[in-house]
């Protein structure tokens, strides 16, 4: 016996073939061009978010803390756990800053060009960490070196701060 289509099994085909389950090549194309757009927003987001909390960074940064005894106890302190433990695993060099370029007065072009006047380009925290190890560190034998350790868009970007206590290199 032959099955005779009715205008209901149309209706049915009709309707499986307008629902999501099945997309025509432009519903599919702008369903890519959505969700694109959709991971573009949330890039973009992200972007604008991370770039506020860099901007809060550097503007926290910039600020000098008042170095107090009982301050300088408290940033010496975690810093002697952190060599201690760089040292047991046989490690000769320790970053212990790092911070955007904007908080050099060159972006750290300075500190790119191996300049021996770096430190002078040094603002806020970042200057206040460098006076801690002229003034305290580098008489117990540690080195300090600046390095560009980001390169966003082959620009420089942050900087680390790596204290180092092995032997030097001539």
């Amino acid at each position: 016996m032959d099955s005779v289509k009715t205008k209901s099994d149309e209706d049915k085909v009709s309707q499986e073939l307008g629902d999501e389950t099945f997309m025509s090549a432009a519903d599919l194309r702008k369903y890519m061009t959505d969700m694109q757009m959709a991971k573009a927003m949330k890039s973009v987001d992200g972007m604008d978010k991370a770039g506020k909390a860099r901007e809060e960074l550097i503007k926290r940064l910039a600020e000098p803390i008042d170095m107090t005894p009982e301050r300088l106890k408290d940033v010496l302190q975690p810093l002697k756990s952190k060599l201690k433990a760089a040292a047991e695993r046989g490690q000769t060099e320790l970053m212990v800053m790092r911070f955007p370029n904007a908080l050099c007065t060159d972006h750290g072009r300075a500190i790119n060009n191996s300049d021996p006047d770096w430190p002078e380009t040094l603002t806020g925290r970042p200057r206040q960490a460098y006076e801690l190890w002229r003034d305290q560190l580098r008489s117990a034998g540690f080195r300090l070196s600046a390095l560009i350790i980001e390169w966003p868009g082959g620009l420089p970007g942050d900087v680390g701060f790596f204290l180092k206590w092995g032997e030097a290199k001539k």
